[in-house]
């Protein structure tokens, strides 16, 4: 059994949190709400849940030692909100027992990463992708003040350039934050999202 440090052991149960957090913001959702717009430009809600539920399957899988990237292919659910929460709890699940040193992430270069470091590519998508969700119905997320520090530094490790600048980039460039910014608010700007942001309906 691989033996974990203590900021190993705290990093899962953060990510825990995190994906709690996620999985709170969509059982508040409805299926009426599925075509609202997000904050992830032109994907509507039903879109972003089927990209959510497959970076889960593609962790997940990764976590069970896997090395498959037609995991991480998007296929639409025939029930978007009850297949994110299922995925979440399997992710969750996957961390929990996972043995290996490094995961394989193809969609990410090189592709290979020590598990904290692909524990915490899960967990900041699984804070902003909270955000998004909770966003596009109106709503706002309460951060866990235990987790936030752990998500701001993880976000500010994110890389910038160019390559925030494509159109199928994860995240959008930095917008500019201030001393004053509070803490969710400034990963979010930091990740290239508007905290003041609101669907045009909901």
């Amino acid at each position: 059994m691989r033996t974990i440090s203590e900021e190993d052991r705290l990093l899962l149960v953060r990510h825990e949190r995190a994906v709690r957090l996620s999985i709170d913001a969509v059982e508040a959702v409805s299926d009426a709400a599925l075509s609202n717009e997000t904050p992830c430009a032109g994907w509507d809600l039903r879109a972003l849940l089927d990209h959510m539920g497959t970076q889960n399957r593609g962790f997940a899988a990764a976590a069970r030692g896997a090395n498959d990237p037609a995991v991480w292919a998007v296929r639409p659910a025939t029930d978007p909100l009850g297949d994110y929460v299922r995925s979440a709890h399997d992710v969750v699940a996957a961390f929990a027992a996972c043995q290996a040193r490094t995961l394989f992430l193809p969609e990410i270069p090189p592709g290979e990463f020590p598990v904290a470091t692909a524990l915490g590519f899960h967990l900041i998508d699984s804070v902003v992708h909270a955000w998004d969700v909770a966003r596009s119905v109106g709503r706002a997320i309460d951060l866990d003040p235990d987790l936030a520090p752990t998500a701001l530094r993880i976000a500010e490790a994110v890389p910038t350039g160019t390559a925030r600048h494509r159109p199928d980039a994860a995240f959008g460039p930095a917008l500019e934050v201030t001393d004053t910014t509070a803490t969710l608010d400034r990963i979010l700007r930091v990740l290239g999202r508007a905290p003041e942001w609101l669907p045009s309906r909901v």
